[in-house]
Formats: structure tokens, C-alpha cells, sequence
């Protein structure tokens, strides 16, 4: 039998996990960081992100938030994304050559679906990737 976890996942109070206006300057939207800053410092995202674009070190912040973040990461069959996770684009598909906001060398190392209300063929550039259409 699949399961399905949710897991490493902010949102605030009121029920948002990122702010308005999602661009290029602002992945997770205006103000979006501040529900993210207690991951930011952890050792597991400091690991990830040296890892991901060389940024970051090895070292890093352990204790309760660290514990929580490295939780999110372990026994992940798949990642399941919505399209804003994967891009700013929207509307169809028109530049193929985006890899996601990670580049060359995602944090997951495991299968990635993206779902999306736009086909897009899958591409050598982001093997690891396969994009869903949602219905509706």
C-alpha cells in the first residue's frame, strides 16, 4: 500500500506557505522567506545547499529544527511538486530549458513529479523530472 507524507512543509497561521507575486527576484513570493527562515541556518539545508549550487558549508545548526528538516528528507520514494515550486512561469510551457529554480543539480534525489495544468514533454535537461497534467 503507497503512502503519502507531507513533510518539511512552513505555513503560516493563516494558511499560506509562500507570499504574493512569485518572480524570479522572489521565488517564494514577497515576504515568502520569513516562513522559511528557521530551515535556512539547519545543517541539513546548509549541507543541501553547498551540495545544490556550492553555496553553504557542511556545518550548520543543530537541535529541534535541524531534526525536523532532516525528517523531510528521509524515505522519500518521489517528490511531488506544484508547478510554482518548479518555476515562475505560467500559462503553457515556453521555454523547455528551464531545470527548476535549482539548476543543474536538484536537492531531490528521487523521482520528481510536477503537476501542472500545461503539457510539457519531458527533456533530457531534466531527466529527473516528469510533469503531470492536472485535470480541471
Amino acid at each position: 500500500m503507497s503512502k503519502l507524507k507531507v513533510l518539511c512543509y512552513s505555513v503560516s497561521i493563516d494558511g499560506f506557505a509562500a507570499g504574493p507575486g512569485q518572480s524570479m527576484e522572489n521565488p517564494m513570493g514577497m515576504g515568502g522567506m520569513a516562513l522559511h527562515e528557521w530551515v535556512l541556518p539547519t545543517k541539513t539545508f546548509q549541507a543541501m545547499h553547498a551540495e545544490m549550487i556550492g553555496g553553504g558549508s557542511k556545518e550548520g545548526t543543530t537541535g529541534i529544527d535541524d531534526d525536523f528538516a532532516a525528517k523531510g528528507f528521509e524515505n522519500i520514494g518521489a517528490w511531488i511538486l506544484g508547478r510554482n515550486m518548479f518555476g515562475p512561469m505560467r500559462g503553457p510551457w515556453e521555454d523547455h530549458s528551464w531545470k527548476g529554480w535549482w539548476g543543474n543539480n536538484p536537492p531531490y534525489h528521487t523521482p520528481v513529479y510536477v503537476l501542472t495544468h500545461h503539457a510539457r514533454p519531458k527533456s533530457e535537461k531534466a531527466a529527473h523530472i516528469t510533469f503531470k497534467l492536472k485535470k480541471g
